[in-house]
């Protein structure tokens, strides 16, 4: 609790409520704006890699993998080819596909792998070390995405790469800042200090130059060989040789049994929106689609941004729809998940029922019966001159995942196994408590959040947005979406734009720095909410607007065709546009 801002005070409903913009000191920058297409990413040398395949005839999803493969050197913290993701696809004839080439439990791992004799989670097992990582997804995403919707040689996306592996790239203060934020993680692996630290043990700093030869060798490895090289190849090898002398479980049949899904997006429609997203063994669709059923009754544009109705109705919904997304949702191909029933109007309807209009909800009340991720992500969106568009999520999880590298290889692994329930009730590293649904068992795919979405607008892409943030990711997409859609803000007001969250357990309203004012913070308060008045931001939300840059100007018409928003809070992203 912050001193007496936090303090419960009752205080009318009928007081004028006050909004007070992320960064009131500041004006969101103008979005970037192009004519034949757009990417967006976390890191601007990346970003520059996608627009030039797109220059060079690829469409979105070359340049989706060019961007991948080049943010696994230029964005170590989760840029990765030792990780996983997901990949959402709208066509330019209105198809759509999910790609999910997420992190998969290794055929050693057990229910119990975390949990000590008395069956307590033993501290940091799930999220240190080799212990901690899945079998990594991305090269096998990359390829089955380029061979089957790409149309570039895997030679051509892999090049860009491999030079800024080879030859280095010169760190900005951004990428200083991310290396100097992980030193002292990277500094417990000799092979991943070797790279990212210099001989003093110091970060690199600004003006430096970062070389990683041992990268530039997987990733030409990769070039020759496809995804072999990766899966069938030395580096897997050498990846199962350090996991066994470190305390890992990871095995050469690991790598030589994992295989991409290709799925099918939730979808649902929210005030005319066609909303394109992940499916389980991702929450973020379903249950952005979940809120977005239960909001799309209330006049949010008319109750205002920021005003304490607002907030209230989006906070039960967001609790309301945590509850199923942490008790009810996990890998498809171990259980039945009950995605029609959440997708459902009714459902929203039952949910409106249940929410008081004054009073704050209580996640205990709420607790299923027989109930007992970091913001280190990394999300893209693209689109081509076709239309064509592509929102990719993928990760190491925490931040440079488990901090390891396999030597020779060059590749940071991830510690996604931090995802699944370690034990029914015991919160992992985003706070998420959940159940038995998502339990660990070998070769299967621990819950995301991960959300990368697609809107439509009679039959036309309107929309591109994802975002990192843990378990935050869902809250981050969904509050840019109802920004642009109810607010009219524009893309690149409605990504800046302070956010709230809630996640059912903790029973608590997070909100970032001047995300709220005094006001509606003691009107929520006297509605019985506990709010955490958080010291820092979260999130780095990257999205695409198509027509104009709001509502408003496409509605008018003049505005660009794409119009490019990298979150204020990413200071190495950067929008392009042509």
């Amino acid at each position: 609790m912050h001193n007496t801002r936090r303090t419960l005070i009752a205080v009318s409903l009928s007081l004028t409520l006050t909004f007070v913009p992320f960064l009131a000191y500041a004006a969101s920058p103008q979005p970037a704006k192009g004519e034949h297409g757009m990417v967006v990413t976390a890191q601007h040398l990346a970003s520059e890699v996608g627009v030039e395949v797109l220059k060079q005839g690829g469409n979105a999803v070359d340049a989706a993998v060019g961007v991948g493969y080049a943010l696994a050197v230029v964005y170590p913290t989760a840029g990765n080819i030792g990780g996983g993701g997901f990949m959402t696809i709208r066509f330019k004839d209105g198809r759509s596909t999910f790609l999910d080439f997420r992190e998969r439990a290794p055929l050693a791992a057990t229910k119990t792998m975390y949990l000590d004799k008395d069956g307590k989670p033993v501290k940091g097992a799930s999220l240190d070390g080799y212990l901690a990582v899945g079998v990594p997804g991305s090269v096998a995403g990359f390829e089955m995405a380029r061979e089957k919707y790409g149309t570039l040689s895997r030679q051509d996306l892999l090049a860009p790469a491999i030079r800024f592996a080879k030859e280095g790239f010169v760190l900005e203060q951004g990428d200083a800042a991310s290396l100097q934020g992980g030193a002292e993680r990277l500094a417990r692996d000799p092979a991943a200090a070797a790279i990212f630290l210099k001989p003093d043990g110091k970060p690199y700093a600004v003006g430096e130059r970062l070389v990683q030869p041992d990268l530039a060798a997987s990733l030409a490895a990769i070039s020759e060989r496809g995804a072999d090289a990766f899966y069938k190849g030395a580096t897997a090898d050498a990846i199962v040789k350090a996991s066994g002398e470190k305390g890992g479980i990871l095995a050469r049949a690991d790598f030589e049994n994992y295989a991409v899904r290709e799925l099918k997006p939730a979808t649902c429609n929210y005030r005319g929106y066609e909303i394109i997203s992940s499916p389980p063994p991702s929450s973020g669709g379903v249950i952005i689609c979940e809120i977005l059923n239960v909001l799309e009754f209330y006049p949010l544009s008319y109750l205002g941004a920021g005003s304490a109705e607002t907030v209230h109705v989006m906070v039960e919904a967001m609790r309301h729809a945590y509850v199923d997304r942490n008790s009810a949702l996990g890998d498809p191909g171990f259980i039945d998940n009950p995605v029609a029933k959440l997708l459902d109007k009714n459902y929203a309807r039952e949910i409106r029922e249940k929410i008081d209009p004054f009073r704050a909800g209580v996640s205990q009340e709420l607790m299923p019966k027989g109930f007992g991720e970091s913001k280190e992500t990394a999300h893209f969106s693209i689109i081509d001159n076709d239309g064509n568009a592509v929102a990719v999520t993928y990760t190491l999880n925490g931040s440079f995942g488990a901090g390891v590298v396999a030597a020779g290889t060059g590749i940071l692994l991830n510690n996604e196994m931090d995802d699944f329930t370690q034990k029914p009730g015991v919160p992992n590293l985003y706070g998420l408590v959940q159940g038995e649904a998502n339990a660990i068992a070998p070769k299967k795919t621990p819950l995301s959040s991960m959300s990368p979405t697609i809107l439509a607008k009679d039959g036309k892409p309107f929309m591109v947005i994802g975002s990192p943030g843990g378990s935050r990711i869902i809250t981050i997409t969904l509050e840019a979406i109802v920004n642009v859609v109810d607010h009219g803000m524009n893309i690149q007001e409605a990504i800046d734009a302070p956010r709230i969250h809630h996640q059912w357990l903790p029973d608590t309203v997070y909100i970032e720095p001047f995300g709220l004012s005094p006001d509606t913070e003691k009107l929520l308060t006297g509605m019985g909410y506990r709010l955490d008045l958080a010291d820092t931001t979260w999130g780095q939300a990257a999205g695409i607007l198509v027509g104009g840059k709001s509502l408003a100007e496409i509605e008018k018409g003049g505005g660009a065709r794409y119009n490019g928003a990298i979150d204020s809070r990413a200071p190495a992203g950067k929008a392009i546009g042509y």
